[in-house]
């Protein structure tokens, strides 16, 4: 078990929350107690014994705070290895004494950043001697006990209680284990906060960073197990209803969210099944809009996630009720419309007002590596380019543009069937676009024969060969809009001249994977 007696401890704390059991037990073990600054003055305040830290070193505090803990007496009492002869008579030498406890926590960064935007202030509230203490201790677990949060206070009382004033060799090293978790995320914040102020987007060296927030019942699959970290303080959704939320859930909900946020402000519904959108549309009126996602692919929404791009209708409530949805998401509910969807026990209510957006770089991990890539914000990085004779109407345009937005968040290969300004037919996720463009025109056929005159169709890619165009043709589309690029561009333009149709180049592919 390899106990170690707690004799002399260090605190200096930003959270002077929950010190009054902390100091009792101390005190009943007889543990002398060193502190600092505000520490100092909360424990004296509080009628507890401890001994001042420049009293301590014999060092004031200087450069208004920036050192404080930064002394060979603080270091040296904690790093060296009380096993180790040469570092006791170091220790005798010098008149300095073991500290066997250190707690102390780290100045809240991420608040600040929250707070202030003023950058030489945010640079102050950097934490310095907090961290180096922090990892002495962690690295000292042989014989020195590291608290670094203030959550682990009452594992420690008790771990003090059970050995009698001493800590066993598995609670420190488990402290220390956290301790530099702490640091290494502490570490991350301010590295990445430095990147984004400078615009660095691909540093030499790149952290991650996130915090527990919740266990989920288990990941994709019942056999996985899973957890959601956060990457800031509050998370930007949420659940104001329903079952908890599992990965898949979480995986939907973003991919919707991503989606209507690039619609215009409170327009527009999305229904998503397995990250892909299964309907969308984006009609002024949340009804048409919810009936018109809903019809591009019936037996795909059940049991999806739903968005909808503004505050929850009454009439729309009553609609929702209808289908079995397992995720509605909405800027909020109006009056009457929460009661009426809370009718359903399980149906998972969600409040996304706080949502938005962030251009960020996202990762893919692969094994021992992982890639890195600015996210696709960017519709159009060139011109739209008409490439046949005849020239899209003004409707048309809109609608083929409504149409290639839709096809970006649509796992590759990707076709998309749009009227107006909503989806008919979506072929997602097939290893070659003649599929595609089959499932797409199949479903347009199957739940809106009656939107397929005057549809427009979108690829995410280029059409490689003749046989996909011909697939849309075939289903009476008026015009297609694609990246182009293919050797055999020119064969799949005759083709769209000999059917009289519109297609336009946009010269940007959005693959999706």
């Amino acid at each position: 078990m390899s106990l170690k007696k707690v004799k002399r401890a260090i605190i200096s704390v930003s959270d002077k929350s929950n010190l009054k059991d902390l100091l009792f037990t101390l005190k009943k073990f007889n543990i002398e107690i060193i502190s600092s600054g505000g520490t100092f003055k909360k424990i004296k305040k509080m009628n507890y014994k401890s001994i001042e830290l420049s009293n301590y070193t014999g060092f004031p505090e200087m450069l208004n705070g920036r050192v404080k803990t930064l002394h060979p007496k603080i270091h040296a009492g904690i790093l060296n290895i009380r096993k180790n002869k040469n570092h006791q008579k170091d220790l005798k030498n010098q008149y300095m004494k073991n500290i066997d406890l250190v707690i102390v926590d780290l100045y809240p960064f991420e608040e600040a950043l929250e707070k202030n935007k003023n950058f030489k202030e945010i640079i102050e509230c950097i934490d310095i001697g907090g961290s180096a203490l922090i990892r002495a201790a962690a690295k000292s677990f042989d014989d020195v006990t590291v608290i670094s949060n203030i959550n682990d206070y009452s594992q420690l009382l008790n771990e003090l209680k059970n050995n009698n004033g001493s800590t066993s060799i598995e609670f420190r090293k488990l402290m220390s284990s956290r301790a530099f978790s702490l640091t290494a995320y502490y570490d991350s914040v301010i590295s990445n906060y430095f990147n984004e102020k400078l615009n660095i987007n691909f540093p030499e060296k790149k952290t991650l960073y996130g915090k527990l927030n919740k266990n989920l019942r288990y990941g994709e699959n019942p056999h996985q197990n899973a957890r959601l970290y956060k990457t800031q303080k509050n998370l930007d959704i949420e659940k104001v209803h329903g079952k908890d939320l599992s990965y898949n859930n979480y995986n939907d909900i973003y991919s919707a969210l991503e989606i209507v946020s690039s619609f215009r402000k409170n327009e527009g519904v999305v229904i998503i099944k397995h990250a892909n959108p299964c309907g969308a549309s984006s009609e002024k009126n949340q009804l048409i809009s919810f009936k018109n996602a809903f019809m591009c692919d019936p037996v795909s929404a059940y049991g999806g996630v739903i968005a909808i791009n503004s505050k929850v209708s009454k009439k729309l409530a009553y609609e929702l009720n209808k289908k079995f949805f397992e995720v509605i998401i909405s800027k909020g509910f109006e009056d009457g419309a929460l009661k009426i969807l809370k009718k359903k026990k399980n149906v998972r209510l969600i409040n996304s007002k706080k949502y938005k957006k962030i251009n960020d770089i996202r990762y893919l991990l692969l094994g021992s590596s992982f890639i890195a890539q600015n996210s696709n914000d960017i519709l159009f990085t060139k011109k739209i380019k008409i490439v046949t004779k005849r020239k899209p109407s003004i409707s048309q345009l809109k609608a083929l543009k409504f149409a290639f937005n839709v096809c970006k968040f649509v796992k590759s290969n990707a076709i998309v069937i749009v009227n107006n300004k909503s989806t008919i037919g979506i072929g997602a996720g097939q290893p070659n676009r003649l599929d595609s463009c089959k499932i797409a025109s199949d479903k347009a056929s199957r739940f809106a024969p009656k939107k397929i005159k005057n549809s427009v169709a979108a690829s995410d890619a280029f059409f490689p060969f003749v046989d996909g165009i011909k697939e849309l043709i075939k289903l009476g589309v008026s015009a297609v809009i694609q990246p182009g690029g293919s050797k055999n561009d020119q064969k799949v333009i005759d083709s769209a001249n000999k059917a009289k149709i519109v297609m336009a180049f946009t010269q940007t592919r959005h693959f999706k994977h």
